[in-house]
């Protein structure tokens, strides 16, 4: 018997319909599932799903739409789909969630106006340095450059660049002692 006299049957409570439809279709069913969801598991777990769905609703089946076979794939297709999107949406859910739990929450406005006085301060006291010593702590600080570095940009001995930072770095902390 094929598919499409099988459900009819199914439709009807014949129990041997349904087991010889099982037969029949749960090869292709579980084929079908397994590649949309790829865990074996929840690919067994779908496919049954679907075909105990079929002996639900067989009734809904309309041979003048199509073929039962086309319908039973599209319902597995549809449940396969559904549980990808389903599992998709809890990883997300919880990685939103670790998310909020790791960050705890802090008021934004407060945030940039503290780090905006620190940086006026850091401002204030950098201009207290001689002009030599706030060259090189800039260079090195805040251009990214290494001692070596700053001594080759200003065409000095290295031991300078080194005293003025240590002088300059010695300022800002006696200068920035409120902050730190």
């Amino acid at each position: 018997m094929e598919a499409d006299e099988l459900l009819v049957l199914v439709a009807g409570g014949d129990q041997k319909a349904f087991e010889e439809l099982y037969g029949l279709v749960s090869g292709p069913v579980f084929g079908l599932v397994r590649r949309v969801v790829r865990d074996p598991a929840q690919a067994e777990e779908v496919a049954q799903e679907v075909l105990l769905e079929l002996w639900r609703s067989a009734a809904k089946f309309d041979p003048g739409r199509g073929s039962a076979l086309s319908w039973i794939l599209t319902v597995a297709h549809r449940r396969a789909v559904d549980r990808v999107r389903s599992a998709r949406a809890a990883v997300d859910r919880e990685q939103r969630e670790a998310r909020r739990a790791h960050h705890p929450a802090f008021d934004h406005v407060t945030e940039e106006v503290e780090a905006g006085l620190e940086r006026e301060w850091v401002r204030r006291c950098l201009d207290r340095l001689t002009a030599l010593q706030r060259q090189s702590v800039t260079l090195a600080y805040y251009d990214g450059y290494t001692y070596r570095e700053v001594a080759e940009r200003l065409s000095l001995p290295l031991g300078t660049v080194k005293t003025r930072m240590r002088d300059g770095l010695t300022q800002l902390r006696k200068c920035l002692g409120g902050v730190a």
